[in-house]
């Protein structure tokens, strides 16, 4: 290792001497013990998180891209990180001066050290301070240079004899400093943030020394240290703890730990013997987690291990080799570091250019987009460039995008949307799913599905089965997303009904006779099932059936009017539509509560026959107006109508289409490409019905969406009617990526975890559906607000529709300077000041 962490030693030793002492229990290792108490202490907090309401909200950062950035990270601990830093410091700092004065402080480096453990006696930050003093003055260039440490445990505190109050973490404010100043020169900043006494892991220091402190604040922390300004000729680096991954305090690996900031990294190497294979794997480490490499640094050990490592990379990223660190512990390095600056100048080129090509990229993205994108659902002539949102990558909920205007940084944005209700993994779970679809394309590659099977797709027809499809589905048919689901959903039912119909399979299939047989679908005017031209002709006149963008378009089906629940004014609401009875209109009314709609007590009431005879009426008339014309199949988006609107259905009417279909043998196909997996708060929205199809579509959570697959259950009934000796009556569908492996083992995976309360905290494992997200009193208070039409919420669902309001005037200066009205067309004056919803990009944190 290097010379600098050689001090540790006797820490260590010492250390070894404790676990091997009478005082530790020997019934089992030490490393158990601690591993079984940091699962524990994990599992309380999980408990906790599960006691309340309300999940805290995923913390937000601002990281300025005016100056580059970096993190060093290293394949193993002892491996020279902090050499590299301070290498990278000098090479920035300290170059020769220009003829013209410079400017006070033109060239900054801002050097952090997060989280440090063995202090004081090991001290990163003081490592650098002290050996850019030194080069300053070996090369006569004045420097200006500070080293502080912020915060500590206890034993640190006390170690340097200082009194501190310390915080309900068990951390303290330390902020010891030291600093030498010369006014107009290049600065140096050196900071520790975090510092524990043990030379250890610092999950185990933090848990030894009772001073944890939790990522988002070290986040926080690290996000506020690296604000530099508007300066521009500034370097930061970020160096991390140990190896790639190495537990931070939390017990979080700090690849993990690190990964909402995704700063580009410096992977520092092991030149050593078997230093290529830890090379590689953290390297790898980084990439499944989406982190940019710029550059590999090792210290030279005479073994080249740079060829190898330059061929598995194939010289897209640059691998720099240091000389031999000295062995000698009384060498204070100073020569090293002035043999090695050729090698430190080169690394500081590749980062200064790998920053500004980045930025570069990042400032022509929104225009070169305008210019060869066809965005799907846009009108380009109303998206000017300014309107582009520039995604640098996205972690969890959140996406990190760039922000050009200002001082250019990356900020993170909230997905509002779930990225069209696709997205439902964390961080931590985002990063497991790619490792799952590392390993099953590496395994598999791409396979064609007939006739064939492999532990993927097996799995995920297995889990689907006995989860979404449990207790009525016994066949899975793959596709590839849910609009061609769909399309197999309504070729399944069509030929269930007609075997069902006896009369209409002979008529069609009589050459002689050249009846003509016009199979329809019965469905809900505002529902939507895809953009495929089958999916559409499924779906009632809309924006999107017109001529203009479907002129094949003749809308093949009957579409009802559904009534449709909503919170307005503080109370759940059930509207009518026109076309229902006058007599209905007496049954319309107001919910105590949400759970009160979906009671099945409510299948007995007045309403529900009146929904019936409805339905019954509908159904006949249309059967007398059209003798050719019969409805093959009942579609449905369970619950909620997505795309159409956000549209909360009464779920005793779409309970009554059910059961009136059934009597007439009818096939049922649930929508739940939207619906299911969790988004309405259980896993299949069947559930919430209480009812069962015989025809059911999932895509979008299917993997978490990560990646595209669909698929469509089916009853063993539905699978029959296919069932003959002739290839031609089996179903003459498919798709060259059926069942592909990447997808079902993402599936599977997904599946296992969104329904595992020890991997989701947000299921309620004795109810087995999701704990309520959102906050009652403030949807009921956003509900009553003079500008909300309506609300619905549901599971992770939380839709608001606005009436339309406009701006008025400004407020006068004697009631509010600078304020603004809204005016509602109700004529109530309202203010956004008082608002508990301002605009999308701000919810309140318990809204999120």
């Amino acid at each position: 290792g290097s010379q600098k962490e050689r001090s540790n030693h006797k820490t260590t030793k010492e250390f070894s001497s404790f676990l091997s002492s009478p005082r530790f229990p020997p019934i089992m290792s030490p490393v158990t013990a601690t591993l079984l108490r940091h699962r524990l202490r994990h599992l309380r907090h999980q408990i906790r998180l599960n006691s309340t309401s309300v999940s805290p909200p995923p913390p937000h950062f601002n990281l300025p891209l005016n100056h580059p950035t970096y993190l060093i990270w290293s394949a193993n601990t002892s491996l020279g990180k902090t050499l590299v830093s301070t290498g990278i410091a000098a090479s920035f700092l300290l170059q020769q001066p220009s003829s013209s004065p410079p400017a006070a402080h033109s060239t900054k480096l801002l050097y952090l050290k997060p989280i440090q453990t063995g202090f004081p006696t090991d001290s990163d930050s003081r490592f650098v301070f002290s050996k850019l003093d030194s080069l300053s003055l070996r090369r006569r260039i004045p420097l200006s240079i500070s080293n502080s440490v912020l915060r500590s445990s206890l034993p640190v505190a006390e170690s340097m004899r200082r009194s501190l109050k310390v915080s309900e973490s068990g951390m303290c404010d330390l902020n010891f400093s030291e600093e030498k100043t010369v006014t107009g020169a290049p600065e140096l900043l050196c900071k520790t943030l975090y510092a524990w006494d043990a030379a250890i892991s610092p999950h185990l220091a933090a848990e030894r020394e009772h001073a944890t402190v939790e990522d988002s604040v070290v986040l926080k922390m690290v996000e506020q240290e690296m604000e530099c300004g508007s300066q521009t000729n500034v370097l930061c680096l970020v160096e991390t703890a140990g190896g790639v991954a190495s537990p931070g305090p939390s017990g979080t690996l700090q690849c993990d730990l690190y990964r909402p900031f995704r700063l580009p990294g410096i992977l520092v190497g092991d030149g050593r013997l078997g230093g290529i294979s830890g090379t590689i794997s953290a390297y790898e480490s980084l990439k499944l987690r989406g982190y940019d490499v710029a550059a590999v640094v090792f210290e030279d050990h005479g073994l080249v291990n740079e060829v190898p490592l330059n061929s598995y990379l194939r010289n897209k990223v640059p691998v720099l080799v240091l000389p031999p660190v000295p062995k000698d512990p009384s060498d204070d390095l100073i020569e090293w570091f002035v043999e090695s600056d050729g090698v430190f100048k080169a690394l500081k080129e590749v980062m200064v250019s790998v920053y500004l090509e980045r930025v570069e990229r990042l400032n022509g993205m929104a225009k070169q987009a305008g210019e060869v994108f066809w965005w799907p659902f846009t009108q380009h002539k109303l998206v000017p460039e300014d309107n582009v949102t520039v995604i640098d990558s996205r972690c969890g909920e959140n996406f990190s995008i760039y922000k050009a205007s200002g001082d250019n940084s990356i900020t993170q944005q909230f997905d509002a949307c779930a990225s069209w209700w696709t997205q439902g993994p964390d961080p931590a779970f985002q990063a497991e799913l790619a490792r799952e679809m590392g390993y099953t394309a590496a395994r598999f590659g791409h396979i064609m599905f007939p006739e064939n099977v492999y532990e993927p797709a097996l799995k995920c027809a297995e889990l689907l089965l006995d989860g979404v499809g449990k207790g009525w589905a016994s066949r899975v048919y793959f596709s590839d997303n849910g609009s061609t689901a769909i399309e197999i959903s309504l070729k399944m039912a069509f030929r269930k009904f007609c075997v069902d119909h006896e009369t209409l399979l002979s008529l069609s299939e009589d050459a002689e006779e050249k009846k003509h047989v016009d199979v329809k679908v019965l469905a809900l005017r505002g529902s939507y099932h895809g953009d495929t031209l089958g999916a559409m002709e499924a779906q009632a006149p809309s924006p999107y059936t017109g001529f203009l963008q479907q002129p094949w378009y003749t809308g093949r089906g009957l579409f009802l009017d559904p009534p449709t629940v909503f919170i307005s004014n503080g109370a759940w609401n059930l509207s009518l539509p026109e076309s229902f009875p006058q007599t209905a209109s007496e049954e319309s009314g107001t919910f105590t509560t949400r759970d009160e709609i979906f009671d099945k007590s409510r299948d007995t009431s007045t309403l529900a026959t009146i929904y019936s005879a409805s339905v019954s009426e509908q159904l006949q008339e249309y059967s007398e107006s059209s003798q050719s014309a019969h409805v093959g199949a009942l579609i449905i988006e369970p619950v909620i109508h997505g795309a159409g609107g956000m549209h909360m259905v009464d779920p005793l009417f779409q309970r009554v289409l059910v059961n009136e279909c059934r009597n007439r043998k009818i096939p049922v196909i649930f929508d739940e490409v939207f619906t299911g997996f969790w988004r309405l708060g259980v896993e299949t929205t069947a559930d919430l019905l209480g009812c069962k199809p015989d025809i059911a579509c999932f895509a979008k959570l299917l993997t978490g969406g990560m990646i595209p697959l669909a698929v469509t259950l089916a009853t063993d009934a539905v699978f029959d009617s296919f069932s003959g000796d002739s290839k031609l009556k089996a179903l003459l569908h498919g798709h060259s990526y059926s069942a592909h492996a990447m997808g079902c083992a993402t599936a599977a995976k997904a599946i296992e975890w969104f329904k595992d309360p020890e991997t989701n905290h947000n299921i309620d494992s004795q109810r087995g559906t999701l704990r309520e997200l959102w906050d009652e009193e403030l949807v009921l208070q956003i509900s009553s607000h003079c500008a909300v039409e309506r609300v619905v919420v549901l599971g992770t669902l939380f839709a608001l529709e606005l009436k339309v309001c406009f701006l008025v005037r400004k407020v006068p200066s004697r009631d509010a300077p600078g304020r603004r009205y809204f005016h509602a067309p109700s004529g109530k004056r309202c203010i956004p000041h008082e608002w508990p919803l301002h605009v999308a990009g701000d919810l309140p944190p318990v809204a999120r």
